[in-house]
């Protein structure tokens, strides 16, 4: 089996040399880049499976970058964990928003990225299907797990990898009500810790891009498709 091949990218060349040690100690494939500008140019080039991505970077910061990454449809799966030194939330809904999969704060501790990226390439390799079958019909909605693409009044659009599997999660039980903890054990995984407002984050990116108000919000508990 090949291994994974991940894709640091940082401006700080010992953030990369301590980051591609551990991780080739792993057996993982690495690569590396300097900035946003030349990260993107790599990342169209090696299609990783992960990319580790530095918030504050010349060039182009990695909001930016992931942004750019989730409008490539052959890195549509990639998984994005964002690197901050900063433990403002802005930063971490931001990258969020931008279609990130987790983010780790600096300093480093090489033991928990580690797991934390084996947690993610994990349920990348076991592609779990979030419901039994790969195409959801409601109404005006139409999801196709195999293609992941999703058709709204005829208009077809693509989704972030979380965002699509969301959707496809509160579609496959029309008006059952999801809990928050649901939606994270099954979208994210037990072994991924994302802030609170990850959730929210990501039904108000489906509900614009949409323009449904088919997704609806049960206060303190969590959310439902309505049909």
């Amino acid at each position: 089996m090949e291994p994974y091949r991940i894709l640091i990218v940082d401006d700080e060349p010992d953030i990369l040399d301590f980051l591609g040690y551990n991780l080739r100690k792993e057996g993982f494939e690495v690569h590396t880049s300097s900035n946003g500008k030349d990260g993107l140019a790599k990342a169209k080039t090696v299609h990783p499976h992960l990319a580790i991505l530095d918030v504050m970077m010349p060039e182009m910061d990695g909001i930016e970058t992931c942004r750019e990454i989730r409008n490539i449809n052959e890195l549509r799966n990639t998984i994005i964990v964002f690197l901050t030194a900063r433990g403002e939330d802005y930063s971490q809904i931001a990258g969020f928003e931008a279609g990130a999969d987790d983010y780790v704060t600096k300093p480093v501790k090489p033991r928990v990225l580690v797991s934390r990226i084996k947690a993610l390439l994990r349920r990348y390799r076991e592609d779990k299907d979030i419901t039994s079958g790969k195409i959801i019909e409601l109404d005006e909605l139409s999801i196709d797990r195999e293609k992941y693409t999703v058709r709204m009044e005829g208009i077809e659009y693509h989704f972030p990898r979380k965002e699509f599997e969301l959707l496809s999660l509160l579609a496959s039980k029309p008006n059952k009500v999801f809990t928050r903890e649901e939606i994270l054990s099954v979208v994210w995984g037990d072994d991924v810790v994302v802030g609170d407002r990850t959730i929210d984050v990501h039904v108000r990116k489906i509900r614009e891009k949409l323009g449904t108000q088919n997704i609806r919000t049960i206060k303190g508990v969590g959310y439902k498709y309505e049909s």
